[in-house]
């Protein structure tokens, strides 16, 4: 069937940001679908940022985040999807599309954790960086060509891509000191060029991609994972949870937001300069 409002499809929404930014797309009248891999509550575990430690347990799943995009009066459907398997890639973007017809707005959040992401350079494991950027890169094109051809046909849409200041940034010390481990920042540069060779192409078509980094965001799973204290200690300022949402909701919402397309847009500054948490 054909959604009677606008179609919004979030990566990753289980918790953090995806989920903040679910709830903000379903508060401003979107109807949301959303993936993550963590199907109920109490079964999300996520790796260490090093070493071959045990899992973390670590709140939220697709249950908890449809019921309170229900709650905001909007209808949820949600997906699971590993963004380490391509085909679960390509169903989820084909399930929203059977179900809803369109997808007016993609958001792009979801990242690839596996154990040994974050490790040092002469430990990183090679088959590791390759499994990482082929979640964080290769299979966000495919879900990117899922979508798209929907997209132009119904004319338009607008897709927001969660970059990272790792993939333009050195980092400030070594892994586990307050650094970030190589195989994550060059899968996250590779993903920041999709944005732009969406508009090059499709910009015609009536298609708006951003890059927008959400600055230094402390979610559940990076609390969980540990190392934010050090990297505080590198000035490292921190970015409300809810920031990154509310900068997108303006994104796909409103005409001046024209203005950001080819660059990389940072939260903290375009929240503070739009008083968009006031």
């Amino acid at each position: 069937m054909t959604a009677t409002r606008p179609v919004a499809l979030v990566t990753g929404a289980s918790r953090g940001i995806g989920r903040r930014t679910a709830l903000a797309l379903a508060a401003a009248g979107h109807d949301v679908a959303f993936t993550a891999r963590t199907v109920a509550e109490g079964e999300g575990r996520i790796p260490p940022r090093q070493g071959t430690a045990a899992a973390i347990p670590v709140p939220g799943s697709l249950e908890r985040t449809r019921a309170e995009i229900e709650a905001l009066g909007a209808r949820a459907l949600p997906v699971r999807m590993d963004l380490l398997d391509r085909g679960s890639v390509r169903a989820a973007a084909r399930t929203v599309l059977d179900a809803w017809g369109r997808v007016d707005v993609l958001v792009n959040n979801a990242v690839a954790h596996i154990p040994g992401t974050h490790e040092r350079f002469l430990d990183l494991d090679v088959d590791v960086a390759e499994q990482v950027a082929a979640g964080n890169y290769l299979n966000q094109i495919v879900l990117l060509q899922a979508v798209l051809p929907a997209m132009v046909q119904q004319g338009g849409g607008t897709i927001v891509n969660l970059c990272s200041g790792s993939a333009t940034s050195d980092p400030p010390a070594p892994p586990g000191e307050g650094g970030w481990g190589v195989a994550y920042s060059a899968s996250k540069a590779a993903f920041g060029r999709l944005a732009g060779a969406v508009n090059a192409e499709y910009r015609g078509h009536g298609i708006r991609a951003f890059n927008l980094d959400p600055g230094f965001v402390v979610t559940d799973a990076g609390a969980a994972r540990g190392g934010i204290d050090a990297l505080k200690g590198k000035g490292f300022e921190a970015t409300p949870e809810e920031a990154p949402g509310a900068a997108i909701v303006w994104l796909v919402t409103h005409p001046e937001a024209e203005r950001f397309l080819g660059r990389v847009i940072w939260t903290p500054k375009l929240v503070a300069e739009l008083g968009l948490l006031d």
